[in-house]
């Protein structure tokens, strides 16, 4: 169905799943003002009286969750392999594949995400203004390395097979003239590669990338230009130290969280960003270059052990898949494999809810269903906390509104009365 914008919106007869981590509501309501706006979110016994006008919708029974944020994400492309073959796309069918990979993902439930490479600025402006549907953007546009390392796709003859994916840089000079020119491309964020990885040609997950003194400039530049998350792609033990004590917001992958970058992640309030999905999910020996499938193979196990012992140590983790590593529009998947690691599903609903907004620096806005915040919120069919996997498959996600306008309604009455 297409959005419908609403003069107010309460919700009844839900069990509401705020994303605060609290236990759960049976029967609760929600209301949001013309402004898209929570006014009430909690037990049906207290909530205010509806409204003359107010279009309700009856839950009936299902859950009521916050829209999920995915904080690591590719909508530019859809797959491994296309990330680093660009140049056979057509790049206007592929403005518009890009398009269908957005409405893919705000359909699975997710109203927010933060791409790490690959988006230009110009999709953040065509969400927030109407011309396409998809999640909140927040963008990286480019991803920093060096000559040679984990966003560098050039052959020797100069071709980039990946359309300019990266931006190179090899000194602390050039590192801060390269944060100037992704903060003019319209960066919200600045992603840097402190190792190398699985689907780059020329390195490996142990080899180091950005050194310690060159991610710590990264951080410097930015705050002199008002702040902005740091993002390090880091998957070898070396380069996530590095990255952490650089100065780095996230780790993203951490598949080599040693006990010393677990200790040094929960000192310095670093948050971890494991893309399980892409090292359980994302192995498809047909779909990968062969360098790819065998990095991955061998890396699944060190992320499993890893990866358990920063959850189980209370290192703060935020969900992100690595979309286009895995496919798009099954994000949610990544919830059941925090709880194979030993989350509670409940915890793992907040790490994609609360504690992805705050890494995103968005926890006064959204993440939680509480008064005052926007009304991003998901109604999904079940119990998610009985069973995760619901949330995984798109199918169950029934209804999804970003601000109080439906983005998703499936259900059978439509708006209800």
């Amino acid at each position: 169905m297409s959005s419908q914008q609403l003069s107010s919106l309460r919700i009844t007869n839900a069990r509401l799943i705020d994303g605060t981590g609290a236990a759960p509501v049976e029967t609760a309501t929600l209301v949001v003002d013309t402004e898209g706006l929570i006014t009430y979110a909690g037990p049906a016994a207290t909530a205010p009286d509806a409204l003359p006008g107010v279009h309700t919708i009856d839950a009936g029974g299902r859950t009521l969750l916050p829209g999920f944020i995915d904080t690591h994400v590719h909508l530019g492309v859809e797959s491994a392999r296309q990330m680093v073959r660009r140049y056979e796309q057509d790049t206007t069918v592929e403005v518009f594949r890009t398009a269908q990979r957005l409405r893919a993902t705000l359909d699975a439930g997710v109203t927010t995400v933060r791409d790490l490479g690959g988006l230009p600025a110009g999709y953040r402006t065509a969400v927030a203004d109407g011309l396409t549907t998809g999640p909140r953007i927040h963008t990286a546009v480019r991803i920093l390395s060096h000559t040679g390392g984990h966003a560098d796709f050039a052959t020797e003859c100069g071709f980039d097979p990946s359309s300019g994916m990266g931006e190179i840089a090899d000194t602390p000079d050039e590192v801060r003239l390269a944060v100037r020119k992704l903060l003019r491309a319209g960066a919200d964020a600045i992603k840097v590669c402190a190792t190398g990885g699985m689907s780059s040609p020329y390195d490996h997950p142990d080899d180091e990338g950005l050194t310690e003194d060159e991610i710590r400039t990264v951080v410097e530049e930015l705050a002199r230009h008002g702040g902005r998350p740091v993002a390090a792609h880091a998957q070898g033990t070396a380069g996530i130290l590095n990255a952490i004590r650089g100065g780095v917001t996230s780790v993203e992958h951490g598949y080599g969280m040693s006990a010393r970058a677990r200790e040094l992640a929960g000192e310095r309030g670093t948050f971890v960003v494991p893309t399980l999905s892409t090292v359980f999910d994302g192995i498809d020996k047909a779909t990968m270059e062969p360098y790819h499938y065998e990095k991955k193979v061998r890396w699944s196990g060190i992320t499993k052990e890893n990866i358990s012992a920063a959850i189980s140590e209370g290192v703060k983790i935020a969900m992100g898949t690595d979309a286009a590593m895995v496919p798009h529009g099954r994000n949610l998947r990544e919830l059941t494999h925090l709880v194979a690691l030993g989350m509670t599903p409940l915890q793992a609903i907040t790490t994609g809810t609360r504690s992805a907004a705050e890494l995103l620096g968005l926890d006064a806005e959204i993440g939680t269903l509480e008064a005052g915040k926007r009304a991003d919120l998901v109604l999904c069919e079940g119990d998610p906390l009985a069973d995760i996997a619901l949330l995984a498959d798109p199918a169950n996600v029934v209804l999804v509104a970003q601000g109080g306008t439906l983005r998703k309604n499936g259900l059978e009455n439509g708006l209800g009365t």
